[in-house]
């Protein structure tokens, strides 16, 4: 498949490392040869200097072969007329990130795709969507399900009062009597370890598990963690990410958003009119426990600073907030959350690309998410009358190791594998793959 990106930061880079490992042909354009050089030695990319919506540039790349044209740059504009010429040279799909959310609500009105794009992705709103979804699960660092909760992706810090800690996998068994979860990963500092049995269970890792839907409580129970009902929920910053954010929250949760810049907040008060919007400095200590910070159930920090949103998590953790979520521009800073305190770091060029990712494996996978400062993906593949894997039981399967399998649901009912399991057809299996191994795991499954 060829493959055009046009827009080489962190979005366009990350979603051109994800392909790579797919060994498709990515021509990445950027105007920036800083940006291109970096792309250039660290992935196996063509790269082309200047603006994507020069019909000579596109026509460089070859745009009338292209199988997907990819406009990801900052700004707007140059991503709509990028996908709009692109589809007239010839480029058989087209996806545009946006900023502004209207065209969102207003895409089957508007009619994008006669005009060119075929499909536009907003990482504001997709950071929104993961906010909501985080908040739903509160004493899980992370949290995502499969048909409706048949299966869940949940994560865990483990702490003091964690029982799987100093144990390995091997160890831990006799606590899954039911054997109602599997582990799937575990993070240690920046590094991912996909289990097996010798792995053990270390003070601060952040461990990941495929459950059933009576699995969660278990591990939540191992974890020394407990329910926590979330009903106040105080938002830092009027950034696109938080409108969104209160928008989607404010029906079902008491919402406060602080903002520091006064014009805004007027703004800010006609769009949300069921959240009470403070005029400050959501840095501001006094303030926050003006606000009552102390009795928040959750904090959202989403300004434009990445380090004010760290601190102020920091500040609400101290003050007794059980859940905080802080939105970092740098991706390197998603690693950090376990060793510093943050629930969980989220950062939107990452969601947004994994979002695309998964628009471009439509149809051999039907679902694919992340885990955050997670090296990995997890999907959800159905197995064909004729696939590989129903040849032999579990056990007997050379799948790779950088690779495991973590549930299947079979006929709406949930179920975590051993050894002897033996797949069907029709099958839901739920994997969770390192990115350089997805072709290989894809070939069991056609």
């Amino acid at each position: 498949m060829r493959i055009i990106i046009a827009g080489a930061g962190d979005l366009g880079f990350h979603l051109a490392k994800l392909l790579a490992y797919e060994e498709q042909d990515i021509i990445l354009i950027d105007q920036d040869s800083t940006v291109l050089e970096h792309a250039s030695a660290h992935l196996d990319v063509g790269t082309i200097r200047g603006s994507s919506t020069s019909v000579r540039i596109l026509e460089e790349a070859n745009v009338a072969k292209a199988d997907l044209l990819i406009a990801v740059t900052s700004i707007e504009d140059t991503n709509l007329t990028t996908a709009i010429i692109g589809k007239k040279l010839g480029a058989k799909r087209t996806v545009a990130r946006i900023s502004n959310i209207e065209l969102l609500h207003q895409r089957e009105k508007l009619d994008l795709k006669s005009i060119g794009i075929d499909e536009i992705i907003s990482p504001e709103s997709l950071a929104a969507k993961e906010i909501k979804r985080l908040v739903k699960q509160s004493a899980l660092t992370d949290t995502f399900e499969f048909e409706k909760g048949m299966l869940s992706l949940i994560g865990i810090t483990v702490d003091e009062n964690c029982e799987l800690k100093d144990k390995t996998l091997t160890e831990t068994a006799y606590l899954n009597p039911d054997h109602n979860f599997t582990t799937v990963a575990i993070l240690r500092d920046k590094e991912t370890i996909i289990p097996h049995g010798n792995n053990c269970f270390m003070l601060n890792d952040h461990a990941y598990f495929i459950t059933e839907p009576n699995g969660i409580d278990r591990v939540m129970n191992l974890a020394g963690k407990e329910r926590i009902e979330i009903r106040n929920i105080l938002i830092l910053g009027g950034s696109k990410v938080g409108i969104n954010t209160a928008r989607q929250l404010s029906k079902k949760y008491n919402i406060k958003l602080i903002e520091k810049d006064k014009e805004k907040c007027f703004f800010l008060a006609d769009e949300l009119p069921d959240t009470m919007i403070i005029n400050g400095d959501g840095r501001d200590i006094d303030l926050l426990k003006e606000e009552g910070i102390d009795h928040m159930d959750a904090v959202i920090a989403v300004t434009g600073n990445s380090e004010t949103n760290i601190m102020s998590c920091l500040v609400a953790k101290n003050n007794g907030v059980r859940k905080t979520i802080a939105a970092v521009e740098n991706m390197d800073y998603i690693h950090l959350s376990q060793n510093i305190g943050v629930d969980t770091l989220i950062n939107k060029k990452l969601i947004a690309a994994n979002f695309i990712f998964r628009y471009i494996r439509k149809g051999q996978v039907l679902n694919l998410t992340s885990i955050h400062g997670v090296d990995a993906e997890i999907l959800e593949f159905e197995i064909q009358p004729d696939s590989k894997i129903l040849t032999k039981e579990l056990r007997h399967i050379d799948f790779p190791k950088t690779a495991i399998i973590g549930g299947v649901i079979r006929k709406g009912v949930g179920y975590t594998v051993r050894g002897n399991f033996q797949f069907q057809p029709k099958d839901r299996v739920v994997v969770l793959s390192k990115s350089e191994c997805i072709h290989k795991v894809e070939g069991f499954f056609k």
